[in-house]
Order: C-alpha cells, then sequence, then structure tokens
C-alpha cells in the first residue's frame, strides 16, 4: 500500500473511529442523567423528545459517511484539518454530555457546545470542497449544534445551580 493509500485509510478509520466513540461515550453520559434531567425546567423551544431519536442517528451516520468521503477524495491537508475539527468537535461534544448530565456543570457545557458547534464549520468546509453534497449533508448537523447550544444555554439559565 503506497504512502498516499495508507493516510487515506487511516483517516477513513479515524472517521468511524471518533463517530462510533462520540455516539457511545455520549448515549452512555446522557442516560445516566435522565432522572436528574427530567427534573429541570426546560426552554420553551425545547423540541419534542422524538425529534432528538430523528436526529442523532442521521447525524452519525452523515459523519461517517463524509469522513470516509472526505479521507477517500481530499488532499492531505483537507484530510488533516477534517480529523483536527473533527476530533475538536467530538471533544467538545462529549465534554457537554459529561458536563451536563455527569457533572451537572450546566454553563460550561453550552460552552462546551458552542466550541463543538465552531470546530464544525471547517469541517463543513472541507466537506464542500471535497464533494459539494458532503457538505450539504453536514449541514443539519451544525444546525443541530447550535440549537443544542441554545438549549444548553436555556437550561442553564432556568436552572441555577
Amino acid at each position: 500500500m503506497s504512502g498516499v493509500t495508507t493516510g487515506r485509510v487511516a483517516a477513513a478509520a479515524v472517521s468511524i473511529a471518533l463517530v462510533v466513540v462520540y455516539a457511545g461515550g455520549s448515549g452512555r453520559w446522557v442516560s445516566q442523567g435522565d432522572r436528574w434531567y427530567r427534573s429541570l425546567e426546560r426552554p420553551p423551544w425545547q423540541p419534542p423528545d422524538v425529534v432528538f431519536g430523528l436526529a442523532w442517528p442521521y447525524n452519525f451516520t452523515m459523519l461517517a459517511v463524509v469522513g470516509v468521503v472526505v479521507a477517500s477524495s481530499a488532499d492531505g491537508r483537507g484530510r488533516a484539518v477534517w480529523l483536527a475539527a473533527f476530533t475538536l468537535s467530538v471533544v467538545a461534544a462529549l465534554g457537554w454530555a459529561r458536563l451536563f448530565y455527569v457533572s451537572h456543570a450546566l454553563w460550561p457545557a453550552a460552552g462546551s457546545l458552542a466550541v463543538a458547534a465552531l470546530a464544525t464549520v471547517p469541517m463543513l468546509v472541507v466537506a464542500w470542497r471535497t464533494r459539494p453534497w458532503a457538505g450539504i449533508v453536514l449541514v443539519p448537523y451544525l444546525l443541530w449544534l447550535c440549537i443544542a447550544t441554545s438549549l444548553a444555554g436555556g437550561y442553564a439559565a432556568r436552572n441555577p445551580t
């Protein structure tokens, strides 16, 4: 296998691993805080629970698909930017889950989600430059992170600790 091919395979594997860690880690922490979460005053713009159940499978699937597309089609710089931004986004999103559901640190959790949303912007740009459709299918993920950030801030404002 050539160095370029090895780099592409490694980038695809890292992208898929990040999605698996993201889904597993966030799911673990979110499920730990269910009783506490239900006791909080909700922001009035919170969507029904079913929306969360529809959004996350789409988001995780598209992150994996686009990660493989970027890994196989982007140049080395594009792959590097994708992996750095994706890693930061996942770490920040997992930080939100831990801060919100385990530590109950609501304002820091909202800040962590804002970082995740900001880190998604270069991901979207790299995806768009690689294949325009790949950037388009990530727009709902970015919008979802923005909504989640506003919800996290809404929870923090309504539930002072």
